[in-house]
């Protein structure tokens, strides 16, 4: 994060962070009802699909730096979002069928090696 401050008129001084990241729809008026300005734009398709990936990343580390339930529902709007943007509509199907043919994560088997 790039941190500028520029001296205005009247010795106002403003500090303008700089983001480049894919944030919520809400975000900007949440900005703007908080007395603050913002730059943002509209994406096009091969942009927003590499924003979303950065986004999932980012999202999931800070799921793994303090995990609760906000931050997994973070994860699951960036995963709804890439659903809707590939449309993908067989993941209940596939994540059904994982777990008949591979199982789940239930019996907490931790794999230590295999012998080849």
């Amino acid at each position: 994060m790039l941190i500028l401050s520029s001296a205005f008129p009247l010795g106002i001084i403003m500090t303008i962070k700089k983001y480049d990241k894919l944030v919520r729809d809400k975000i900007p008026d949440i900005i703007t009802q908080n007395g603050k300005i913002c730059k943002f734009r509209i994406a096009h398709r091969e942009e927003y699909r590499k924003k979303l990936m950065e986004k999932l990343q980012e999202e999931t580390s800070e799921f793994l730096e303090t995990p609760c339930v906000e931050e997994l529902a973070d994860i699951k709007e960036v995963i709804d979002a890439l659903l809707v943007e590939y449309r993908w509509t067989s993941l209940k199907a596939m994540v059904q069928f994982k777990k008949i043919t591979r199982g789940g994560f239930d019996k907490r088997i931790i794999l230590q090696e295999v012998t080849e």
